[in-house]
C-alpha cells in the first residue's frame, strides 16, 4: 500500500483547514452554541426532564451528532469536488496509487476535522449543562465511526456533484433534514404510535440513539442495532467508491 501517497493528499487537507480556520472550525462551534442558547436555555425551561435526564443535557449528543454529520459531508464533498473543478484529478488517477489510498487520504482528512469539532462541541456543552458519559468508549466508537462514515458519504457526493449547487444540495436537502427528524433534539418514545414506527425507517435515528446511550444508558432502539447500521452504511459507501474509481463515473468523462 502507498501511504506516501495517502499522506500527502491527508496533509494536503488538513493544511486547507488551516487556513480556513475561521469557517472550518470556529462557525460551526458558534452556531451550536447558538443552539444551546436557543434549545437549552429557552425550550428547556419547559421541559424539564425527558426519560429521567435534563432537557439540556438530552439534546447535547444530538447537537455533536448534528455537526459532525454536516461537516463530515461537506469537508469531504469538497476536497474531492476541487480537484475535479480544476482539472487536478487526473493527475491523482494517473498517480501509483489505488482508489483505496486516494480515498483513505480525503476521507481521513476530513474526518479528522469533523472529529476535532464534535470534541470541541463536547467540551463546550460542559459549561452549558451538566452533564455525564456512561460509557466513554463507546461515545468516542461512535463519534469515530459517524465521522468516517459520513465522509465516505461526503467523497461520493463530490464525485456526483457537477456544480457548487449540487455540492450543497445533500447536506442542506437531505442529511440536516434526517438529523433534526431522527431524534436529535427529542426521543422516538415522545412520538404516536405510527410515527415512532415511521422514524425507524430513518437510519440517523440508529446513529443519534446509540450515541446518546453512550451518555446516558437510554437509547430509542437496542444498540446492536446502532452498531450494524453504522457498520452497513460504512461498507455500502466503500462499496458505492470501489465501482465509481472501477467505472470511472463522473472522474474521467
Amino acid at each position: 500500500m502507498n501511504l506516501r501517497a495517502t499522506w500527502a493528499i491527508y496533509k494536503f487537507e488538513m493544511a486547507r483547514t488551516f487556513r480556513t480556520l475561521l469557517q472550518s472550525v470556529v462557525s460551526p462551534v458558534l452556531s451550536t452554541s447558538l443552539y444551546f442558547v436557543v434549545f437549552g436555555a429557552a425550550i428547556g425551561s419547559r421541559i424539564d426532564e425527558v426519560e429521567g435526564v435534563s432537557y439540556g443535557a438530552f439534546i447535547v449528543p444530538g447537537l455533536i451528532m448534528l455537526s459532525v454529520v454536516v461537516q463530515s459531508v461537506s469537508n469531504a464533498a469538497f476536497g474531492i469536488y476541487f480537484p475535479k473543478f480544476i482539472g487536478t484529478i487526473y493527475e491523482l488517477l494517473s498517480a501509483p496509487a489505488s482508489f483505496l489510498e486516494i480515498t483513505a487520504g480525503y476521507v481521513l482528512a476530513a474526518a479528522t476535522k469533523s472529529l476535532a469539532i464534535g470534541i470541541i462541541i463536547l467540551v463546550t456543552a460542559f459549561f452549558f449543562v451538566d452533564l455525564t458519559i456512561l460509557h466513554p468508549f463507546w461515545m468516542l466508537t461512535f463519534l469515530v465511526l459517524t465521522c468516517f462514515s459520513f465522509s465516505l458519504l461526503g467523497f461520493i457526493v463530490g464525485i456526483w456533484a457537477r456544480n457548487f449547487e449540487q455540492l450543497q444540495l445533500v447536506p442542506l436537502l437531505l442529511v440536516t433534514p434526517l438529523i433534526f427528524l431522527g431524534g436529535a433534539f427529542y426521543s422516538v418514545s415522545m412520538l404516536p404510535p405510527v410515527w415512532q414506527t415511521i422514524t425507524l425507517f430513518n437510519p440517523v435515528v440508529y446513529l443519534v440513539s446509540g450515541f446518546r446511550w453512550s451518555f446516558f444508558g437510554m437509547a430509542d432502539v437496542a444498540i446492536g442495532w446502532s452498531v450494524l447500521a453504522i457498520l452497513g452504511f460504512t461498507g455500502l459507501c466503500i462499496a458505492i467508491i470501489g465501482v465509481i474509481f472501477r467505472t470511472g463515473w463522473r472522474i474521467r468523462a
